[in-house]
């Protein structure tokens, strides 16, 4: 993984930077996404992976139930960025999106759809929630959750050390085969709703690295944005956004790296046509 520098990017998205940015951000939208936006070339096939928007509190231990509603401020806040997106922009968001199938991220999505001026399907997907995505066996990790906390528990995946869990490159793998099967059409923007668990282990894997802390944990409506290059799936980039700085991985090594570790490609849940040998 490394940077994308500035000299590499499209003269489009240096123009970007003064693509009516002079509209204020809505408020209580993370500061990191205004900075990632001005970076994001034209005319791709963008997927905006994002954390859900503002819920109810949780325990203060990261135990969030799944029953915890957006607040009011929430989905002021999720309609008031689809509407921003969808107005300074050179993408369109007519696209039908892809969430996790717990309410508060399906909320985020349809609402972020309606300040688009949009009503699209929204696809529920296993590969944006757990258990279904990472967690395999959620009756041994769901007590190991519950006593480290969610910080200790995305480190010790990320780190294999966690029964009852995927190897943290087949979790990204899998991730980054859904996104590029469900690409939208060039100058398209795709939204994908899921948790903050699931967005760090997968940016933690895109950079890595095996430890993160509470800095590199993305706040609520903070999200990556990312695209692929025009090529089958196994010799393709991975371009993303991430808090104002663009990075490229080459899909090519994660799955060396898995190797690596002594899986077999045949657990991935890889695009079909992708080949072996």
């Amino acid at each position: 993984m490394s940077k994308f520098s500035d000299s590499s990017l499209p003269e489009q998205a240096n123009a970007q930077k003064s693509l009516k940015m002079s509209a204020p951000a809505p408020a209580h939208l993370p500061d990191s996404m205004i900075s990632s936006v001005s970076l994001l070339p034209e005319n791709k096939r963008l997927i905006l992976f994002t954390r859900h928007s503002l819920r109810e509190r949780s325990d203060g231990n990261g135990f969030a139930s799944y029953q915890l509603p957006l607040t009011p401020r929430g989905r002021i806040l999720a309609k008031s960025w689809g509407r921003w997106l969808a107005g300074h922009l050179p993408y369109s968001l007519d696209v039908d999106s892809i969430s996790s199938p717990i309410g508060r991220c399906v909320d985020t999505a349809q609402l972020m759809q309606e300040g688009a001026g949009l009503q699209r399907d929204i696809a529920h997907q296993s590969l944006l929630v757990e258990p279904g995505s990472l967690v395999t066996e959620p009756e041994i990790a769901n007590a190991v959750f519950k006593e480290i906390g969610v910080l200790n528990f995305i480190n010790r995946f990320l780190q294999g050390n966690l029964e009852g869990t995927k190897n943290a490159y087949q979790g990204g793998l899998d991730i980054l085969s859904l996104f590029y099967q469900n690409q939208p059409q060039h100058g398209h923007l795709m939204l994908a709703v899921s948790h903050d668990t699931l967005l760090s282990a997968f940016l933690a894997v895109m950079f890595d690295v095996i430890e993160i802390d509470w800095n590199d944990w993305p706040k609520m409506m903070e999200g990556v944005f990312l695209w692929f290059d025009d090529k089958p799936f196994e010799q393709a980039n991975a371009y993303f956004v991430w808090r104002g700085e663009v990075y490229v991985r080459p899909i090519n090594t994660l799955m060396d790296s898995y190797r690596a570790a002594g899986f077999h490609p045949s657990k991935l849940l890889l695009p079909p046509e992708v080949k072996w040998t």
